[in-house]
């Protein structure tokens, strides 16, 4: 049985991120990936300006007339959502927390994909990988994606501890063991959305060897909070995966000056990595929009297809 809180969030985002798949990013996703390559279509007579390498020379000959070979780009794609579900995706202060930013974009990722025939796959990952959903098409299918996400327990139900010795909270992060499942699960070349805080180590590696063979467009959730702390005298943080606890006092300016410095070299960093391997990254905010940053790095990326 699915609970009905679950049922009425499923249905809201079904009705929304549909509308907005129609809407505002129909047009701008079919234009801003490119298909596996070419088809043949047909031949038909030759006309000046044709590219005497389409000359289909056995037609030719038999009709004692050129004829040239049309070809269409082969659009059917494959879509997988690699979502990471860590403990820290529980984390939100603004509009969502950002576990529900994750069921939204994947949501409207994955109407976008099925309005233009690709089909659609899904790998929920923590410190381990938790579901893996084989790709396919329909809204049926869509909707069962987001729930997978939205309705998602780790399958753990004590984490281990962490290698001090402390107990977690949650589900910790491995967006290595992610990606080398990507590798490993998508056989043919596919549109990988890696949807992630990416509050994680170690993971470049993996991420290189998966974007050789696949299109990975890192997807990073953030919340204003991630970035600086705000002033509310002491205050005790607790870590949602690790269960490390510390009292940090707020108030002080270069206790908040270190935070956001530490914070803006993490993000930095994060960033090098993107570009170093010519990744398409988005970040999407908690507090914000989560279909204007799609819809320009779609557009982005059919602005450089053109050229």
């Amino acid at each position: 049985m699915i609970p009905k809180e679950l049922l009425a969030a499923l249905r809201t985002i079904e009705i929304h991120t549909a509308r907005l798949a129609n809407e505002q990013l129909s047009g701008t996703y079919h234009s801003g990936f490119k298909g596996q390559g070419l088809a043949f279509r047909e031949v038909r007579p030759y006309q000046p300006g044709d590219d005497v390498r389409t000359i289909d020379w056995n037609v030719s000959a038999r009709m004692n007339e050129a004829f040239v070979k049309v070809f269409v780009e082969e659009r059917e794609m494959t879509v997988m959502l690699v979502v990471d579900l860590s403990a820290s995706e529980r984390f939100g202060t603004r509009r969502a927390a950002k576990v529900r930013v994750a069921s939204e974009v994947a949501a409207l990722l994955a109407f976008s994909a099925i309005r233009n025939n690709d089909r659609v796959g899904l790998i929920i990952a923590t410190d381990r990988i938790e579901r893996i959903v084989p790709p396919k098409k329909g809204e049926k299918h869509v909707m069962r994606v987001v729930r997978e996400i939205l309705g998602f327990t780790p399958t753990h139900a004590a984490p281990e501890p962490d290698p001090g010795g402390r107990p977690r909270l949650g589900a910790a992060t491995d967006l290595r063991a992610a990606l080398e499942s990507l590798v490993h699960v998508a056989r043919r070349r596919s549109i990988a959305f890696l949807v992630s805080d990416f509050y994680d180590t170690g993971y470049e590696r993996s991420l290189a060897l998966a974007s050789a063979k696949h299109d990975v467009v890192p997807v990073v959730l953030v919340d204003p909070r991630d970035a600086e702390l705000p002033d509310v005298g002491l205050a005790s943080f607790e870590d949602l995966e690790s269960g490390q606890a510390v009292v940090v006092d707020t108030g002080d300016p270069r206790v908040r000056a270190w935070y956001a410095a530490a914070m803006n070299k993490i993000a930095d960093s994060r960033r090098t990595a993107f570009h170093k391997l010519g990744l398409d990254a988005v970040e999407i905010e908690t507090s914000g929009s989560f279909v204007r940053p799609l819809r320009d790095l779609f557009a982005r990326r059919a602005k450089r297809i053109r050229r």
